[in-house]
């Protein structure tokens, strides 16, 4: 009887279970912009696609503007707008890479910078653009440093703030030192008339307050006086007092060349995109019957040229960039990370909401541009760089876990806060 032996050699190892790797493309993703979290990415891809899809929004709603202003070229506007974001995204993809204790060691010095850029519109230097003293041109170089001022702020609160986030025991914890230099940088916005811009870093100082766990006693109060602030000053502008009342009391026939008339055509123009919209390229609005059709009210174009279908698709997108952001938000346990990544959500989505308020006629005129959409450039290059500082804090986060439904639980929804008497 002859026996088999088996064969000499390494044991044959048990069989493993499947890996199962990322996508390439989000690996890749994760590699550019040196983050993990999968919320982190939703916010990258979501800011991506708003920039590209604002970039075809420009150059169909800037073409003929750009041609009557720049001897028949088509083009200007929209290059100039993408050169803006060549400048812009890998800048944010650079500061995505920075370490959180980079922002906290500088955050003084760029609030300083921000106010001194600020101050230059008062300047030589500065000019008047549209009614509003707060743009500077240097060498045929022109920009608008209230936007850098405001990415300045967020840092600096978020500073000022971690080290006493849920220990505010009265009011002057909560006023002192975060309102002092915050009064300083919306002053001097307003004192160049530019309500619309001072109203968002009013949003940033109190969402500042809110993520670090303040009284909602002593933030209501604040509220209350910034209302009545607000009233008074716009009294105190024929312009901005005859804007509140037509949208108060609606238009009468001898506001329709003035006040009423960017308003209206912008209704006209989501009027008549219809569902499905006119095409893209087709909008009649564009051709100057819409002043600033590309920057503050190409809303009003995308709701032409693509209809209801493409007005959904832009609201849509910042409500995926705002659920990344409150995600984000909720799983940061460092107080600096929570305020500054909550402060930034404000000023993007609520200054979005703004801006889409003002074309449907919500609100009185205010001059916002649609973050991530509009054509400029201080406000593109501002908002990517505010994006930059979000990825980079989210670095910190383990990559493993998302705040998901039906996922971990999330770790601190908000901060506690203290009952106050």
């Amino acid at each position: 009887m002859t026996t088999v032996r088996p064969p000499r050699g390494r044991p044959t190892p048990e069989p493993q279970p499947p890996h199962r790797s990322s996508p390439r493309a989000i690996v890749a993703v994760r590699r550019l912009f040196g983050v993990e979290h999968p919320d982190a990415l939703l916010v990258v891809g979501t800011v991506i696609f708003l920039v590209l899809f604002g970039l075809v929004m420009v150059l169909s709603s800037s073409a003929v503007t750009s041609a009557q202003n720049n001897e028949g070229d088509f083009f200007a506007i929209f290059l100039r707008q993408g050169l803006f974001a060549l400048i812009g995204i890998p800048l944010m993809l650079m500061i995505a890479r920075l370490p959180a204790i980079f922002w906290r060691r500088w955050a003084r010095h760029a609030v300083m910078v921000g106010l001194a850029l600020q101050l230059l519109v008062f300047t030589g230097l500065g000019y008047d653009y549209g009614g509003n003293q707060n743009w500077i041109s240097i060498a045929g170089f022109t920009a608008q440093p209230s936007e850098f001022l405001k990415l300045a702020l967020v840092v600096w609160l978020a500073t000022v703030l971690a080290d006493r986030a849920n220990a505010f025991t009265d009011w002057r914890s909560v006023v002192i030192p975060a309102v002092p230099v915050s009064l300083v940088a919306v002053v001097l916005v307003l004192l160049g008339q530019d309500l619309g811009t001072a109203s968002i870093m009013i949003a940033i100082v109190l969402a500042a307050l809110f993520f670090a766990g303040a009284p909602l006693r002593y933030l209501a109060g604040m509220v209350a006086v910034i209302a009545l602030g607000a009233v008074l000053f716009a009294l105190t502008s024929t312009s901005r007092s005859n804007r509140i009342d037509v949208w108060l009391n609606g238009c009468a026939p001898e506001d329709y060349e003035f006040t009423c008339w960017q308003s209206v055509h912008a209704l006209w123009a989501l009027g008549s995109g219809g569902v499905f919209g006119v095409g893209l390229g087709n909008s009649a609005t564009k051709w100057r019957w819409l002043p600033h059709a590309e920057s503050d009210f190409i809303f009003a174009i995308i709701g032409e040229e693509l209809g209801l279908i493409g007005a959904l698709v832009v609201l849509v997108m910042f409500a995926v960039l705002a659920i990344g952001l409150v995600r984000l938000v909720r799983r940061h346990q460092n107080p600096f990370h929570r305020i500054a990544t909550g402060a930034i959500m404000v000023w993007i989505i609520g200054q979005a909401m703004v801006n889409i308020a003002v074309v449907l006629g919500l609100l009185p005129v205010l001059g916002l541009p649609l973050p991530f959409i509009s054509a400029g450039g201080s406000a593109l290059v501002s908002s990517l760089l505010a994006i930059g500082v979000v990825l980079s804090l989210a670095r910190d986060l383990p990559h493993g876990q998302s705040s998901v439904p039906g996922g971990t639980p999330l770790t601190t929804a908000a901060p506690r806060r203290r009952a106050t008497s």
